[in-house]
């Protein structure tokens, strides 16, 4: 099957494995998702696919787009994106991507878009520790001078300042696929993904996937015990 499909990050909650550990995890509601279209390389160039998930009613659907869902005789789709697939994989416009392209112990990569937070000062966008708290300081939670005298004589670009603080599309990756649930179409992965709950999300097989974790071995050297040191005369103490 493809290398990806899409989903909606429905909560956090924390399971137990098998050796007793706690992990908190993220469920996201994955598929089921239409191929809306299939790229080939000989006619685009590269090979992929566009699918489409969670429904949309028609009549918040643009004419012009309504027509091409009509023309392939599918129902609106609300989140559409593409993913790149392998040169063996075939796929049909109409055919269904679930879950279950993934199974447990994967990796995969998420990108969603963060949590929008507005507009932050300094200390919570860029970590600032702050000013003085006495002493008569005014400059608490100021970025304090910025300019940069006669050389070069403005302030330098890219500049750390208070300013409009998340909203972006992250990808966190190398998260371990913890469980999957084909029936109610969930996927159950370790750790946090980016964006609120009821967010869309891209689900993608990992690119690099992460080291496994060695154990530390610690050798540790026995201390031969120091033989006692002989007297003058050839004989020990006694």
């Amino acid at each position: 099957m493809s290398l990806g499909i899409l989903g909606k990050k429905k909560g956090m909650t924390q399971v137990f494995r098998d050796d007793g550990r706690v992990i908190p995890v993220t469920v996201i509601e994955a598929g089921p998702c239409t191929v809306l279209q299939v790229k080939t390389k000989e006619k685009d160039g590269y090979e992929a696919v566009q699918i489409g998930f969670c429904e949309k009613k028609e009549k918040l659907v643009p004419k012009p787009e309504l027509g091409k869902f009509k023309k392939i005789n599918i129902s609106p789709k609300r989140f559409i994106r593409e993913i790149r697939t392998a040169p063996d994989q075939k796929f049909e416009v109409g055919q269904q991507m679930k879950v279950d392209i993934f199974a447990a112990g994967d990796a995969v990569d998420v990108t969603g878009t963060s949590i929008g937070k507005g507009f932050q000062g300094g200390m919570k966008r860029w970590h600032w520790r702050g000013g003085k708290k006495t002493h008569g300081s005014m400059s608490h939670r100021r970025p304090g001078s910025i300019g940069s005298t006669t050389t070069p004589g403005r302030v330098i670009k890219g500049h750390h300042l208070p300013g409009r603080m998340g909203g972006d599309v992250v990808t966190t990756q190398n998260l371990e696929v913890v469980k999957i649930d084909p029936e109610n179409n969930l996927l159950v992965l370790e750790g946090s993904v980016p964006g609120p709950n009821d967010s869309l999300l891209i689900i993608k097989k990992a690119k690099k996937r992460a080291k496994a974790k060695i154990p530390q071995v610690v050798i540790v050297k026995e201390k031969k015990e120091k033989s006692k040191k002989e007297a003058p005369g050839g004989k020990g103490k006694k």
